[in-house]
């Protein structure tokens, strides 16, 4: 898509894959999806999906990259999940009944004091052209916090944040499929 927006060959397969499950199981669901025009609901309902979210990771051999697919209702989140497969972990949530990790319950840290806080962030794809680019953030974050961490997927950061392994996340213009499942996670 772009020289820092990487669209594969795994992205646009995975995407076909799973939106062909989706529109055959739930017909009258609709779909909101990275790589593709959105597919309208006649239900209230919508899947939105990140079938390859940390592509720059995966092209490059990174192994943090993950599957993100959560179920909207009435413009609400009601349902998430986001799959690791180099960890081969799966990080689940239901509304109001919690998240899980693979099958056991997961939650946030219990630090309260940034200070004290592993923190995780990532940058936006128009880094180089915009001066809204999240440093000034970064920066302040980086003098205050006890360490940050970039790694290139924000539904597993998010993931992570609902898990405990990180105290807090921001990121600046993301989109609903990078975000939909593990916010609800957290």
């Amino acid at each position: 898509k772009g020289k820092l927006d990487l669209v594969t060959d795994a992205d646009r397969r995975a995407e076909d894959t799973v939106v062909g499950f989706l529109a055959r199981e739930f017909p009258t669901f609709g779909i909101l999806a990275e790589e593709r025009s959105e597919i309208e609901a006649s239900s209230g309902r919508r899947w939105i999906l990140d079938p390859l979210d940390g592509t720059t990771n995966y092209a490059h051999g990174y192994p943090f990259f993950c599957v993100s697919l959560a179920l909207e209702e009435q413009g609400r989140i009601v349902w998430g999940g986001v799959y690791d497969p180099m960890r081969e972990e799966l990080f689940t949530a239901r509304c109001n009944h919690g998240a899980r990790l693979n099958s056991r319950r997961i939650r946030v840290s219990t630090v309260t004091r940034l200070d004290r806080a592993l923190l995780c962030t990532g940058f936006p794809y128009d880094v180089h052209e915009s001066s809204d680019d999240n440093l000034r953030h970064f920066t302040a974050f980086i003098k205050t916090a006890q360490a940050i961490r970039r790694d290139g997927s924000a539904a597993l950061d998010l993931c992570y944040v609902g898990a405990g392994r990180f105290d807090g996340f921001w990121e600046m213009k993301l989109k609903p499929w990078d975000i939909a499942a593990g916010l609800l996670i957290v």
